[in-house]
C-alpha cells in the first residue's frame, strides 16, 4: 500500500514542477495566476495523502486552512487585476 501512496505522491509532485514551469514561464498574468492556483490545489490534495498515510488528523485541517488561504488569495489578486486595487 504505501508503494501507491508514494506513487500518487510522486505524481502530484511531478504535475505541481509542470504547474511551476507554466507559472515562471507563463505566456500572459492570467495563466500565472491559474498556475498558482493548480500549485496550491495539489499541494492541498499532497497534504490529505501525507495526512492519510501517516494517520494525522491534524493535516486535514492544515489542508482545510490552506484551502480557504489560497481562494481568498486567488480572489483578492483576481480583484487586484481587474480593478487595480484591492480595497474599494
Amino acid at each position: 500500500m504505501i508503494e501507491v501512496f508514494l506513487a500518487i505522491a510522486l505524481l502530484i509532485a511531478l504535475t505541481i514542477s509542470l504547474s511551476l514551469y507554466r507559472a515562471a514561464l507563463g505566456p500572459g498574468v492570467f495563466n500565472r495566476v491559474a498556475a498558482i492556483n493548480v500549485i496550491g490545489t495539489k499541494t492541498i490534495v499532497l497534504l490529505v495523502i501525507i495526512g492519510y498515510y501517516f494517520e494525522r488528523p491534524l493535516f486535514f485541517d492544515i489542508s482545510l486552512l490552506y484551502a480557504v488561504l489560497n481562494f481568498i488569495g486567488t480572489l483578492a489578486f483576481a480583484k487586484y487585476l481587474e480593478r487595480g486595487e484591492v480595497w474599494s
